[in-house]
């Protein structure tokens, strides 16, 4: 799908990588640029709409559709990590993971969905790695959400596929954004992975690997796991 003369909406647009996806639709030639976020005071990039929304709100939501009835491309980006674990971790944590990374991309998907049906359009969901393997000792319900997310972006392109509406899901490991400011280890610049999500969109990829622990993550899906969570395991601190 060209972004050349679309009409996009990017969720949790006021910081990291949702700013740079705003920002380069506008480069790409997009005519108008949604900008949502719980508090759209604090989006500050010239030359977008930002408006108000709570992904795991449906009244929200609703209130979205009305202000923003003209999109063509929905970026589901917005999503959070709590830390928590499964078996101890708070169970209100694991639920807002849940309700944030699943639910309201699927939220959006089912509200966006008819809107889309006049002209096919694209949606494109931010993923993770995680989806694919739990990053270790920590972080377990943020990698069950993703898991879920990864296969709503597979089970709504089938859904969508008669009305012409592309779904593309994008994975990509960790992203120097404020998410993981406290996490060493290597991460892509967020402008990278905006680009590649686009460059998907125009393309009309379905599944875009962003770097490299995203391409070597995914081709190892078909390996005995026993090696890999027992390494995971003997690596835990406790």
């Amino acid at each position: 799908m060209k972004i050349n003369g679309s009409i996009a909406l990017v969720t949790g647009a006021n910081r990291g990588i949702g700013r740079h996806f705003a920002e380069q639709l506008l480069e790409r030639g997009a005519v108008k640029v949604y900008a949502a976020a719980r508090n759209p005071e604090s989006v500050d990039l010239p030359g977008v709409v930002p408006i108000r929304l709570d992904i795991t709100d449906p009244a929200s939501v609703a209130a979205a559709v009305k202000a923003a009835p003209d999109v063509t491309v929905l970026v589901n980006n917005a999503g959070i990590v709590t830390g928590a674990n499964l078996v101890d971790g708070e169970e209100a944590a694991i639920r807002q993971e849940m309700e944030t990374n699943y639910y309201g991309p699927l939220n959006m998907v089912r509200a966006y969905a008819p809107v889309l049906a006049s002209g096919g359009g694209a949606i494109l969901n931010v993923i993770s790695v995680a989806s694919w393997r739990s990053p270790g000792w920590i972080a377990n319900a943020y990698a069950a959400s993703k898991a879920a997310a990864w296969s709503l972006t597979n089970g709504v392109r089938l859904e969508l596929a008669a009305q012409g509406t592309q779904v593309t899901g994008l994975h990509v490991a960790m992203v120097d954004t404020d998410m993981v400011a406290e996490l060493d280890g290597p991460k892509t610049d967020p402008a990278d992975v905006a680009k590649a999500g686009l460059d998907a969109v125009e393309s009309g990829a379905l599944e875009v690997l962003v770097d490299e622990a995203a391409r070597e993550i995914k081709a190892a899906l078909s390996d005995d796991p026993l090696a890999l969570y027992t390494e995971l395991a003997a690596a835990s601190p406790r």
